[in-house]
């Protein structure tokens, strides 16, 4: 009996003598690790020591921009069937640059990657050795297939087109890139000397890897701007996102953003507001809420622990939202016609297009008014998003919304200066 003790007793000091072995982090040579250029890891790395946040940011969109097609065919959101996809695109005939029984259509063992899913799906294949997105994109909500950049599909580069905004390390020289998706390392940075320092070198650590939520807003809101954007590099010709930039660095410096008044009349209406996808920074930079430092944050989170509230990962949903910040005082001008409270009826009328005309909002935050329509046609407004208002002479609203609007006269004697003196 007593060597029965004694042997559970050695064992288990043996035993925890391994596993405290084991357990303590190896000597690590901090200027070694410094010494070499930083490189990014992937996302798979940062989750052994940020599992939550790893996890939280899997139920993101971010962690689905790109998925690989060869690793699981079940990212493909609908079938690939060739007959269907030409008989949507022959619907669209009078708008096509290539005839619909032209078009290429990939087989679907021909795709290797698949773009989006929530709102739209496209899909990458590789020719000459290099990656494009094929010329065919299927809209999920309205169920139909349609027609992507039919006439030179195989003239962009995706890598170099869009590249840099959908995956993470991307590399032109290489033509690779690290992860597929928005990973860790594109808002927090390449992560190498991260992920090599011990936990035990908790000052160092910190300084190797860029934490938005503790750096100035504007700097952090560039972040989500280097990509929630439209424009070109400054550094690379043809590539559609900012090459060279770094979270934490200053991207006018990287990047500049198209606008109307250059004469991209495809993305943007006359007066500035965004038609397209992905280009919320442009609006936001014209808002309110730049003036007044109110950024992406304020109102959306990036990843967070648990089941994520909202499909746009805001805070709260829809007006309420709003009102967290936006307390409701009293009733006055447009305010008072629309007691519902609508806010983002209003202040985000749904005039942008990811897959359809109308299915995203914009992020100016300034209402539209009938008015801005009759005077150029082109620019939807606020009022006839409604249903309500869909059909309604704009002239008409338009009058009806000053006559409403309206603030009463002050009425009495003007008071004359007085002389505190």
């Amino acid at each position: 009996m007593h060597g029965l003790r004694f042997w559970t007793i050695a064992l288990s000091a043996i035993a925890c003598v391994i596993f405290y072995a084991c357990s303590r982090e190896q000597p690590v040579n901090m200027d070694a690790v410094l010494s070499q250029a930083q490189t990014y890891v992937g996302s798979n790395t940062c989750k052994m020591c940020h599992l939550e946040h790893f996890d939280s940011w899997k139920m993101t969109q971010h962690s689905r921009m790109i998925q690989d097609a060869r690793q699981n065919r079940d990212v493909i959101v609908t079938a690939i069937d060739e007959k269907v996809i030409r008989e949507d695109l022959a619907k669209l005939e009078d708008k096509l640059k290539v005839a619909s029984d032209k078009i290429y259509v990939p087989k679907e063992e021909e795709i290797l990657y698949t773009i989006g899913s929530q709102w739209k799906q496209r899909f990458i294949v590789s020719k000459n050795d290099k990656l494009f997105i094929s010329p065919i994109q299927y809209n999920v909500k309205t169920d139909r297939w349609v027609n992507y950049h039919e006439a030179d599909w195989d003239k962009r580069p995706w890598l170099l087109k869009c590249g840099g905004c959908h995956t993470t390390g991307v590399d032109l020289e290489k033509q690779t890139f690290k992860e597929p998706g928005v990973g860790c390392e594109s808002c927090h940075g390449k992560g190498s000397w991260h992920a090599a320092l011990p936990k035990t070198a908790v000052f160092e650590k910190r300084q190797t890897i860029v934490n938005p939520a503790k750096l100035p807003t504007g700097v952090a809101q560039q972040i989500c701007g280097s990509c929630h954007n439209r424009g070109k590099s400054k550094s690379t010709e043809g590539a559609g996102w900012p090459v060279g930039y770094e979270p934490g660095k200053a991207l006018s410096k990287y990047y500049v953003s198209t606008s109307y008044a250059d004469g991209d009349k495809k993305h943007l209406y006359s007066n500035e507001f965004s038609k397209g996808h992905h280009q919320q920074h442009i609006d936001w930079s014209k808002s309110p809420h730049a003036k007044e430092g109110v950024t992406c944050t304020s109102c959306h989170y990036v990843h967070q622990i648990g089941i994520p509230q909202t499909q746009s990962q805001t805070q709260a949903a829809g007006s309420t939202q709003c009102r967290q910040c936006h307390e409701m005082v009293n009733r006055k001008g447009a305010h008072q016609i629309h007691s519902f409270a609508n806010c983002v009826g209003c202040h985000m009328p749904r005039i942008a297009k990811s897959a359809e005309i109308g299915d995203i909002r914009s992020h100016t935050f300034i209402p539209l008014l009938p008015k801005e329509t009759l005077a150029d046609p082109t620019i939807p407004n606020s009022c006839t998003s409604c249903h309500k208002h869909k059909d309604a002479d704009l002239a008409k609203l338009q009058k009806a919304y000053d006559t409403l609007t309206q603030r009463p006269q002050p009425q009495g004697a003007v008071i004359p200066p007085i002389d505190y003196q």
